[in-house]
């Protein structure tokens, strides 16, 4: 018979121990850990049940290694997990002293997290959270970081007459310098070289952004120009990586003018940014100049992740407003509108976790990018992480050169307020999917109001913005939505230019109101390739005619050549 106790009350910590303990364990683990410790003596039937299975394991991983002593094949008992290359060399499974280490450290991690998710008593996020750090502790500690449990890291530097290990230590120190663990050859790319190349200029540069307008490649132009708000989370040069990849450049062969922002990558001084600073001085500001340079009445909105959620929140204030028109279509890139499952970043988003990320930015001013780089690698930090710390450091490789992680490590800072406000109103509260819960720029938002035609993109295997999270706008809003789902991910799934070579494919359809996200997939068939054609097809019917291009004007003149300066911040 189960007894049935409580835990003992905690004492309220004294200010000076509570900044410590805060210091120490910022995501309030230890809480938990007392929680589960109590909740499995409350319930000793269970617990012993559990050391039961560790101890049923233990065996039949002696057993195992036992027969593969005396010359038994490999025959794994505790198989990785198909995905799982850590285990991948050969070794790991000809090599019999190999294969128990690799079935020691994989049963005891099967052990370990079964457990967790069987302990008594927790509530989903006590499980979640618990769940992500050990997972981080258990890559952590898996036998193939560690040079004398690394069989290919071994015969490497015997191959190599230790030059392997030299030129690890290397890498080691040179990524100390920069702060984080290098993804790609830092040296093989160039911003405004190789990378950033579409020709074009800044025509306006304030205090929080520059606008760039890209040189016409056709004779004319649609009246209707395209104005590309991208994420100040990263730098906006994601769409326009290199003549290949670059959807800039795309769409000005199709025959559009296209303006992008490119934004001030923050310091100090700009702690008190706040999100009405980015809608006023940042979306509107932009589809001020594109329309005084263009002569056109309206633009074409496009929304990049965060500088999506942007573009929602800019048409339901221009609703508000009364000023709708000033937006002939918007397109959002996976734009996360309601945030009640944000994807796996949730661990990162309760209250602790954001006490612990404002502390950061009150001591500096802003939240450094590679804080935020590091919190997206957590998430996947076996292919993020460990699986460069062996390359680099281990078998003291370079990593290849790769346009999108040369990227995704130029990172950029969020202001104090304005990060703040979006990580507790967007993010904690989601106020932004709840009828004039929010207030920007003065006015309250509700995504009802936005009556703009929408071209929505999400894609498959998004982690930071879940397809079936920003489905949920297309049950909002009041106008017509067309809803595309790419395969892939956040970047290659929307970084995806026309090949004939191309492996991806697409889905595409017009959402009905009731419809859930698995009922409008299963009555879609995949298109293979880009969706950018039919993208183009969909703006182009509501571009109006061809006209002269122009670059700038005069209340906007050239102030210089792209990509700008903002974006070498």
């Amino acid at each position: 018979m189960q007894r049935d106790a409580q835990a003992p009350q905690q004492d309220v910590r004294p200010p000076l121990i509570e900044e410590l303990y805060r210091a120490i364990d910022p995501f309030e683990l230890g809480p938990i850990v007392g929680k589960a410790q109590w909740s499995w003596l409350s319930h000793p039937k269970e617990w012993v049940g559990a050391i039961s299975n560790w101890q049923n394991d233990a065996m039949r991983w002696q057993a195992q290694s036992l027969r593969r002593f005396l010359g038994d094949v490999d025959n794994d008992e505790f198989p990785a997990n198909p995905s799982d290359d850590r285990f991948a060399d050969t070794a790991w499974q000809n090599n019999p002293s190999w294969d128990m280490i690799k079935e020691w450290y994989l049963f005891n991690t099967r052990w370990l997290q079964d457990t967790l998710y069987a302990t008594p008593n927790l509530d989903d996020k006590e499980r979640s959270l618990s769940a992500f750090w050990l997972r981080q502790w258990l890559n952590a500690l898996a036998p193939t970081n560690y040079l004398p449990f690394n069989p290919r890291a071994l015969e490497k530097a015997r191959e190599t007459g230790g030059e392997s290990l030299l030129n690890g230590l290397r890498n080691l120190l040179r990524d100390m310098e920069h702060g984080e663990i290098a993804m790609t050859d830092r040296d093989a790319f160039q911003v405004g070289g190789n990378l950033a190349t579409t020709p074009g200029a800044v025509v306006y540069r304030g205090h929080l952004l520059e606008v760039l307008h890209y040189q016409a490649v056709t004779d004319k132009v649609y009246e209707v120009p395209i104005v590309i708000v991208s994420p100040w989370i990263n730098k906006y040069y994601v769409l326009d990586l290199d003549a290949k990849k670059s959807l800039v450049r795309w769409l000005t062969e199709q025959g559009f003018s296209v303006f992008i922002t490119s934004w001030k990558n923050p310091l100090e001084d700009a702690r008190d940014l706040t999100f009405d600073d980015y809608l006023h001085d940042g979306i509107d500001r932009i589809v001020e100049v594109a329309g005084k340079i263009s002569g056109s009445p309206s633009v074409h909105l496009v929304g990049y992740c965060i500088g999506g959620t942007l573009t929602a929140t800019y048409l339901a204030w221009l609703a508000a407003r009364k000023h709708a028109d000033k937006v002939a279509s918007a397109t959002l890139l996976t734009t996360l509108t309601d945030f009640s499952r944000p994807g796996d970043i949730e661990v990162f988003l309760g209250e602790e976790g954001l006490d612990f990320v404002e502390r950061k930015m009150e001591q500096r001013g802003y939240l450094d990018g590679k804080d935020m780089a590091g919190s997206f690698r957590m998430l996947r930090a076996n292919s993020l992480i460990w699986n460069y710390w062996i390359n680099n450091y281990l078998l003291g490789e370079t990593p290849r050169a790769f346009d999108i992680l040369y990227w995704n490590m130029d990172t950029t800072r969020m202001p104090q307020q304005m990060h703040s406000f979006y990580l507790r109103e967007f993010y904690y509260h989601n106020n932004l999917c709840k009828p004039d819960a929010l207030v920007v720029g003065g006015e309250p938002i509700d995504l009802a109001r936005i009556h703009t035609p929408l071209f929505m993109v999400s894609t498959e295997e998004d982690h930071i913005a879940p397809w079936k999270q920003t489905w949920q706008l297309t049950q909002r809003v009041s106008g017509p939505v067309t809803f595309t789902l790419s395969s892939s991910g956040h970047i290659l799934g929307i970084v995806n230019p026309p090949s004939p070579t191309s492996k991806r494919k697409y889905w595409q359809g017009t959402p009905q109101k009731g419809q859930s996200s698995d009922y409008w997939l299963g009555h879609h068939e995949a298109h293979p390739g880009s969706w950018w054609p039919s993208w183009v097809e969909w703006l182009a019917l509501k571009s109006g005619d061809k006209v002269a291009f122009k670059l700038d004007s005069k209340h906007y003149p050239k102030l210089g050549e792209a990509p700008g300066t903002y974006v070498l911040e």
